[in-house]
């Protein structure tokens, strides 16, 4: 995957209206879509994620582009406590159950400095205005020894999965997309993979910014990744 800048995708203030906008039209919709179509494994991944924290219950855990809280209600089932964080209002006011939540951009988040034991985001970093001010962001809002798990899509290393992976990513998702939601929106979200750097790239941006430890898991073949760190001890 390399970092895109096509004039069909959208960059720095544009990209931000443009996804606020776009995640606020889908919001009544977003969940039922989701769970289509990935056939209910984004439940399963965001279990893993949080698994892969390894902090204690009662830790604060920040839960990044938290749309309508998938992640920040299971986070809870574990005995977490969570703070939602989204920048579409759309998402936050469609959420299915109350959760602590608020409106704010991932790269000026309302929390002091180390404030939070971890954060989780689910499939937003390709969606954010530029990932190395969130990394730093992530930086300065976890304590030192706190953790981070972060999915995102990714391509199955397998040629022949990958195409079959592009194929349903690129021309079924739009379709059951725009059948159930909006038809642009899920026309923009298979093309918006190309904000991804390369995997490494990546690593090494999130090490960059004190997270050295940065790994990179793919799960159920590939079509999904999880990234995990520690916070460095300043």
């Amino acid at each position: 995957m390399t970092a895109g800048t096509g004039p069909d995708l959208p960059q720095g203030e544009e990209k931000v209206l443009a996804v606020r906008t776009m995640f606020d039209t889908i919001a009544p919709r977003y969940d039922l879509v989701n769970r289509v179509m990935t056939f209910r494994m984004d439940v399963g991944w965001r279990k893993r994620a949080i698994s892969a924290l390894g902090l204690l219950p009662g830790s604060v855990v920040a839960d990044l582009a938290c749309g309508t809280g998938d992640f920040s209600i299971e986070l809870s089932k574990r005995g977490f406590r969570p703070l939602g964080f989204d920048l579409s209002f759309g998402m936050l006011a469609a959420a299915p159950k109350p959760f602590p939540r608020a409106q704010a951009d991932g790269l000026q988040l309302p929390l002091a400095h180390g404030s939070i034991d971890g954060a989780t985001c689910g499939f937003a970093l390709r969606n954010l205005r530029a990932l190395e001010p969130f990394f730093a962001e992530l930086a300065r809002v976890v304590r030192p020894g706190g953790r981070i798990s972060l999915l995102e899509v990714a391509e199955p290393p397998n040629p022949l999965l990958r195409y079959g992976h592009g194929v349903y990513f690129g021309k079924v998702v739009p379709l059951v997309g725009g059948l159930l939601s909006d038809k642009s929106a899920y026309q923009y979200l298979p093309k918006s993979v190309a904000y991804l750097p390369d995997p490494e790239e990546m690593l090494e941006m999130l090490r960059a910014a004190g997270f050295s430890d940065a790994k990179r898991q793919l799960l159920t073949v590939g079509i999904s990744q999880l990234i995990t760190a520690t916070r460095d001890s300043e």
